[in-house]
């Protein structure tokens, strides 16, 4: 767990609340989380909030739906919701401009937030991030594990366990009990249960916005970007990371073996290591 000194605090965007923790000082680097269940922002980016925060000033919300944040999600449009809120979330903080770092789910929001807005964005950091080719092919076991977390009998422990140790890192035997037992108490929030944040796409017109890779904004989109992809991901297609790259003109690729969907967290000092780096460089 991260021993940097955090502030805590809630901000209102458009009359909900988003929690956030704060690090660090410098320009701004916002670590948007993935959409798994119980997930939060501060247990997403454990392993890695201190070694950013020693240069930068880090920012890591609560994703609207998840942690301690309004709960409720546009579901005839997830990533342009979350993008409007991440950035009335940057207005309220008075941030003009911000690098950001997103995995899975929280990547989809990070790149539609610079889709529409690319002057609020300096860099990308996108870790296995979802809405690449999602309408070519049928879903991963992994992602299907996840969307059905809610579905059939409800949430339970075993189910999460699994989705965790099974799908989301390369060595499952690496995740420690109290990490699940974290997150499965986080899932069954009666809100959470009542509006499960992440869930089947409902219509065609909804599957396809989901789907990043058919905009056409993609290629004309210059902000620098740092695509990670763990070669193991068994939620995000790993096919994914040469897509993006190829789509994006001014993009960077590390796929690394021996990782899954997680690779902030199962490989921190590599993830930690590559994003100083690149944010140096872009300098």
């Amino acid at each position: 767990m991260t021993a940097s000194t955090l502030t805590e605090h809630t901000v209102t965007v458009d009359g909900k609340p988003i929690f956030v923790a704060e690090a660090g000082t410098g320009e701004p680097v916002v670590m948007l989380h993935g959409g798994g269940p119980g997930a939060s922002g501060v247990s997403n980016y454990s392993r890695n909030i201190d070694a950013l925060a020693a240069h930068y000033r880090v920012i890591v919300p609560d994703m609207p739906g998840y942690g301690r944040s309004a709960k409720g999600v546009d579901q005839h449009d997830p990533f342009g919701y979350l993008a409007d809120m991440i950035r009335g979330l940057l207005d309220e903080l008075g941030v003009s401009t911000a690098h950001l770092v997103g995995n899975s789910y929280g990547g989809a929001a990070a790149l539609r937030l610079a889709l529409d807005t690319p002057h609020r964005v300096d860099t990308l950091i996108l870790m296995g991030p979802g809405g690449i080719g999602t309408t070519r092919g049928l879903p991963t076991a992994g992602l299907q594990s996840l969307l059905s977390y809610y579905g059939g009998e409800g949430p339970s422990r075993d189910k999460l366990a699994t989705f965790i140790r099974t799908y989301l890192v390369y060595d499952g035997a690496a995740v420690p009990d109290d990490l699940i037992d974290v997150r499965y108490r986080a899932s069954i929030d009666p809100e959470v249960i009542a509006h499960p944040p992440l869930r089947r796409p409902s219509g065609l017109r909804t599957l396809w916005r989901m789907d990043l890779t058919r905009d056409r904004r993609l290629k004309e989109l210059t902000t620098p970007t740092l695509v990670l992809w763990g070669r193991e991901d068994k939620v995000n297609r790993p096919a994914g990371g040469p897509m993006l790259f190829n789509l994006l003109p001014n993009a960077r690729l590390v796929m690394t073996p021996h990782t899954g969907h997680w690779m902030q967290w199962e490989r921190a000092e590599l993830f930690n290591r590559l994003v100083i780096e690149f944010l140096e460089d872009q300098r």
